[in-house]
């Protein structure tokens, strides 16, 4: 479902006005939408964070701990990167990724940790997809599930927040659909690295529309998407409110507008699918049966 945000009624006053974000600049809003939410606030104060490995957690976990996370493809295990899908094989750039009570765990495993989870605690997972009716979807190359298969167990039968960050370029139809039609054993070929989009249950969806309602207050529709030079990926919104709240969200939209692209590091475990002749088993067994 998508994050329930409260918006004042500008009434007679409404104004509105066109932004375009590139991806860059989406991760950087939602990131700072994210570090905003009350659940979050009230977790650094008093209980358990955790950030699961993604790009875009990798702007989270630069907000929250005012970082600077490089190369942010490295934060993340699985990836669309030159066209394919794979998976990073290198180290996370970042481990600050488990906060309890404010201060960061040290030499800290997500997959201990977790298990002091209780409802107020708040972890943190960008996604692959999200559908008009806020259903999210991760994909999991891994024999095990992945990050989804760690945490969604736990905090879904102790009702524990779980935020999911995901730009509007990640829009599909229909995550049920999707996921119908994907799995790690479901391909005979692929351009990289097969996998399933696993549904996620029980997570509130943070979109760039979520964000502004956030920081800004205003209320956002999603116009258009696409681009070119550098704006591929990009999402147009119309957004609307009085006219101060609107000023405020496009003065932050101008202020991250010039984000520069998630820098990309070179550890995949699939080197090129042409490499497999585009045998979608012959690229998962890379993985060795993780």
């Amino acid at each position: 479902m998508f994050y329930e945000v409260n918006l004042p009624d500008p009434g007679k006053d409404k104004v509105a006005a066109l932004i375009t974000l590139n991806p860059a600049a989406s991760r950087r809003l939602i990131a700072k939408a994210t570090v905003a939410l009350p659940e979050v606030q009230a977790a650094m104060k008093k209980g358990w964070i955790i950030i699961a490995r993604g790009i875009t957690a990798a702007y989270v976990s630069e907000e929250l701990f005012n970082i600077t996370v490089e190369p942010k493809s490295h934060q993340t295990v699985g990836l669309v990167f030159n066209g394919a899908t794979n998976a990073n094989c290198a180290p996370p750039p970042c481990t600050m990724h488990v906060v309890h009570d404010g201060k960061v765990v040290e030499n800290a495993d997500s997959n201990v940790e977790i298990h002091n989870f209780g409802p107020d605690d708040v972890f943190i997972k960008g996604a692959n997809a999200i559908d008009p009716q806020g259903n999210a979807g991760i994909m999991a190359s891994s024999l095990k599930g992945g990050t989804w298969g760690m945490f969604t167990p736990i905090t879904t039968a102790r009702n524990s927040h779980v935020i999911i960050t995901a730009g509007l370029e990640k829009l599909v139809p229909s995550v049920m659909d999707a996921s119908n039609h994907s799995g790690v054993y479901y391909y005979k070929w692929s351009l990289g690295l097969p996998a399933k989009l696993v549904p996620v249950i029980t997570g509130k969806v943070v979109t760039e529309i979520q964000a502004l309602g956030v920081l800004a207050g205003v209320k956002a529709y999603h116009i258009c998407s696409g681009g070119v030079g550098g704006s591929e990926g990009a999402v147009t919104l119309s957004i609307e409110g009085d006219e101060a709240h609107v000023k405020r969200a496009f003065d932050l939209v101008t202020s991250i507008k010039n984000e520069p692209r998630a820098t990309c590091g070179e550890s995949y475990f699939v080197s090129s699918p042409e490499d497999y002749s585009y045998d979608a088993q012959a690229q998962l067994d890379t993985l060795g049966g993780i």
